[in-house]
């Protein structure tokens, strides 16, 4: 057994239990954000979205997003392409950080 199982993520709605009003407002919101074409069409919607989950270790959006990226006529090599950018995302965003070690640095004299 493991700790995320994909079979769970068909539970998600579930969550809304005991809010189903608040669960159904936030499915409205999440489906027009990421499932209509708009200024950004689906399949970039779904790319950003695989990155993301990437991005955050999700391994439910990492399943889902998989399915949506393909589903939205995505390949292979844009759905790799676009982990690699949200890789080199968070190293940037880890490195832009050794800023405040340098200020530090700079006032201790180092």
């Amino acid at each position: 057994m493991n700790y995320y199982e994909s079979k769970d993520l068909n539970r998600f709605a579930e969550v809304g239990k005991f809010k189903p009003e608040l669960m159904n407002k936030f499915f409205d919101y999440y489906g027009e954000a990421t499932n209509t074409d708009g200024a950004l069409s689906k399949r970039e919607k779904a790319l950003i979205a695989l990155a993301i989950s990437h991005f955050k270790q999700c391994p439910y959006c990492i399943d889902a997003y998989t399915t949506a990226s393909l589903e939205a006529g995505a390949n292979p090599d844009q759905m790799t392409e676009a982990i690699h950018v949200a890789a080199s995302m968070a190293a940037g965003m880890t490195l832009v950080h050794g800023v405040q070690m340098l200020n530090n640095l700079e006032k201790s004299g180092a």
